[in-house]
């Protein structure tokens, strides 16, 4: 809820733009983006790099409207491709997501997570290489279908996104897989209705030893009712939501897409850990 004690948590005054990264989250950053190289750009272009990028995922904007005074598009865009594929915010969002968890009095691995999906509508898009879409016709929606696991604090622990008309049950097994193979001490998975059914917790149970807990709203509830642990996830995207470059498919590559989600959570939680460590 927003406070005025609480705004001042999350104010980002001297900021040239409100997306660029402050001394402490850079700090927390830049050894993952460090040069392998004598001939990459230095560390003080890196992140200017690293702040146009995430100009484009706070305002939505295209790469050709970046401001002057960001590095030029190839550029950014060039470099924002290598860290997707080179595994760097993979590497990037794994350690920031273990040490946001040891700063809330966690353990690194949870146990338990809450799994959901949202339906994104796609936007025009132009040239070739564009991945197929589909429809959503419980949602009325026609586009991609983000499946998302999150822990109990609301952080990502996997994403899979798919054409809309791919049913929950099925974009959510293949995400389980991988999800398991990383956090190993995973042992139960909250969901809501579209997962019920016997065939997918015995799946889930052969994927990871994983039980699927069914957490179904109240038959008398009416209008908007908080259901338990789902809220959790709902909660995270609306977290996403705040970047405009996601709330809807703007990308011609699923690939991209997961990258801008992903960077979406490494922003979240470098400003999480800089706060935290900032008052303790």
């Amino acid at each position: 809820m927003w406070t005025p004690e609480n705004r001042g948590l999350y104010a980002r005054p001297g900021l040239r733009y409100p997306s660029d990264l402050t001394d402490a989250e850079w700090d927390l950053v830049r050894p993952f983006l460090r040069r392998r190289t004598r001939s990459g750009p230095a560390p003080e272009r890196l992140r200017e790099i690293l702040n146009a990028v995430l100009y484009v995922l706070s305002t939505g904007c295209q790469w050709r409207a970046l401001p002057r005074d960001l590095p030029p598009r190839s550029t950014v865009h060039g470099w924002f491709v290598r860290w997707h594929c080179d595994g760097v915010l993979d590497r990037l969002h794994f350690a920031l997501y273990q040490q946001v968890r040891e700063l809330e009095g966690r353990h690194a691995s949870p146990t338990a997570a809450i799994v959901d999906s949202q339906s994104v509508k796609s936007a025009e898009k132009g040239g070739g290489n564009i991945d197929p879409i589909g429809y959503d016709a419980a949602k009325k929606v026609k586009g991609k279908k983000r499946h998302l696991i999150v822990d109990t604090l609301g952080l990502m622990l996997g994403l899979n996104v798919t054409p809309a008309d791919v049913q929950d049950r099925d974009g959510f097994l293949p995400l389980l897989k991988s999800v398991r193979r990383v956090f190993v001490f995973l042992e139960r998975l909250f969901a809501d209705g579209a997962y019920s059914g016997a065939a997918t917790a015995a799946a889930a149970k052969r994927t990871g030893k994983v039980v699927l807990e069914i957490v179904k709203r109240s038959d008398a509830a009416k209008g908007f009712v908080v259901v338990a642990k789902r809220w959790i996830v709902e909660r995270t995207f609306g977290w996403l939501g705040r970047c405009r470059r996601l709330v809807k498919d703007f990308e011609n590559l699923t690939r991209t897409q997961l990258a801008f989600v992903q960077l979406a959570m490494i922003r979240l939680m470098t400003r999480r850990i800089a706060r935290l460590c900032q008052s303790s």
